[in-house]
């Protein structure tokens, strides 16, 4: 049963079940809410998105309000956004498209074969923006990567190629933003005016990642677990989709880093729960999910030196104080990983010449770790049979240089993706969840923290100019095997 089906069940029986006085106040409030009766739009998510049961009949109520009849699902979005700000954590804002797709789907039964079916459509739009306009994006979807990647996930069947080219057009042509209140647009613009006439930038900033896109941001939730922390330096090696980064911006730092839910925190100053985080801080955090740690084996200038490559294929190095601490962080970040990253969204992976990779969202889990082993032993499996097929058919030396590349680039992914999963499946079979919480005792780890040596400062980098290791190469411009010959 899909996650659209649990939730209208769950809401049907509630308001079946439920007292009449519970179903009179929700219509009350969500009348309120839509009315903007001493409400503002950022207060309405927050009371939409909510994992109870009375959060879920005012949102039933709130959505009546709204008539999608007759509409397009890129124009009913556009027009839901119109009434409220999307904001609030992560699971808050998914849970409020789930309402919308459950409403759409009963204004237009004929439209989208279920509500599952328009809930992935959403998240597919949803990830598409931030893709063709977020900032931080490299290389843009293509239209025929929007389809390919939505392959065999409506009910197991396709969806109709004219809508995907209707709505990826849609979001293309025009960004998919929320309504904001006028005081908050007052504020920003005064904001940006002071700052610029001032020449400095905003001291604080609320969230972590895109503002556009719920499933891509951060999941900064400040009741998370600390798995653990320490001392670690850090060199920026390759930015986004393993672009190279500048020489200028590679240097070594050295920060306190805290593991806190799925998130990496990096900072200047020792770590302390009751203070509130910098913009350096935010600006430096990096988040875990689907992420891979592993030792810098091929990097010889540092010792104790491990590599983590992020969602978005960042690729960092740190360095521990010792063998233990490095292993200890590897360990850790991996399980972490494990544990909390959500299944990734578009699950398909296109099979055109041109090679783009699936978004992966920000978003926890929602599985139990028994159901999280299943999927990442599917996913596994997946990446494993086409990693196979994909070394079979290698291209033929004649070939354009560019298909060799995405032949090159697909393999390098499929080989880190096959990795990444070999990894995860192993940790959830050793426990995983059980792993996070038996070992080292944060607890005394935070307390010991005011008195930690910083790494040794000998160990800085040295200025000489050095030839770059084959591990460094590979991490932004994927080498492979020879393709004279077939692989097996």
């Amino acid at each position: 049963m899909g996650s659209t089906e649990i939730l209208e069940k769950e809401t049907s029986e509630n308001l079946s079940n439920g007292t009449s006085s519970n179903v009179e106040a929700a219509k009350r409030l969500a009348k309120r809410l839509y009315q903007l009766d001493r409400f503002k739009r950022s207060d309405v998510a927050k009371h939409l998105g909510k994992n109870n049961e009375f959060s879920k009949l005012v949102a039933q109520e709130y959505l009546k309000f709204f008539d999608f009849t007759g509409m397009t699902l890129d124009q009913s979005l556009r027009y839901f956004f119109k009434a409220f700000s999307l904001v609030g954590e992560t699971q808050e804002r998914e849970r409020v498209l789930i309402h919308f797709s459950n409403r759409y789907f009963y204004c237009n039964p004929d439209t989208i074969a279920s509500q599952d079916g328009v809930h992935c459509l959403t998240c597919a739009m949803m990830l598409l923006n931030t893709d063709l306009h977020g900032h931080n994006i490299g290389k843009k979807m293509t239209c025929q990567e929007f389809i390919a990647n939505l392959q065999g996930v409506n009910e197991g069947g396709d969806f109709s190629k004219d809508l995907l080219k209707a709505l990826y057009n849609s979001i293309k042509n025009e960004k998919l933003e929320w309504a904001v209140d006028d005081e908050e647009k007052k504020k920003t613009s005064s904001e940006g005016t002071d700052e610029k006439a001032n020449g400095t930038h905003p001291k604080s900033i609320s969230r972590i990642g895109s503002t556009t896109n719920p499933f891509l941001d951060i999941p900064r939730d400040p009741n998370a677990a600390v798995y653990k922390s320490g001392f670690l330096a850090r060199k920026i090696h390759a930015d986004m989709d393993g672009k190279k980064t500048p020489r200028g911006k590679r240097g070594w730092k050295t920060f306190y880093a805290v593991l806190k839910g799925t998130v990496l925190y990096l900072q200047k100053d020792e770590y302390k729960p009751e203070k509130a985080l910098s913009e350096e801080d935010l600006k430096n955090a990096v988040s875990v999910h689907h992420a891979l740690a592993s030792k810098a084996t091929d990097y010889e200038k540092k010792p104790n030196v491990l590599k983590l490559k992020t969602a978005d294929w960042r690729v960092l190095l740190f360095q521990a104080q010792s063998p233990e601490e490095m292993q200890g962080w590897i360990n850790k970040i991996n399980c972490v990983a494990a544990v909390f990253s959500a299944p990734p969204f578009p699950a398909a992976i296109g099979s055109q010449k041109k090679f783009s990779r699936p978004l992966l969202p920000a978003t926890t889990t929602k599985l139990s770790q028994e159901e999280q082993l299943k999927s990442h032993e599917s996913k596994l499996k997946q990446i494993t049979t086409e990693l196979a097929e994909h070394r079979s058919y290698p291209p033929d030396k004649k070939v354009k240089a560019k298909e060799i590349d995405e032949y090159k680039l697909k393999e390098h992914y499929l080989e880190f993706e096959k990795t990444r999963y070999e990894t995860y499946v192993s940790i959830l079979n050793e426990g995983g969840q059980k792993l996070l919480n038996n070992s080292e005792s944060e607890a005394a780890g935070l307390k010991k923290s005011h008195s930690s040596p910083s790494l040794n400062p000998d160990s800085s980098p040295v200025t000489a100019k050095v030839k770059r290791n084959v591990s460094e190469r590979k991490d932004h411009r994927p080498e492979t095997p020879s393709i004279k010959q077939k692989v097996t």
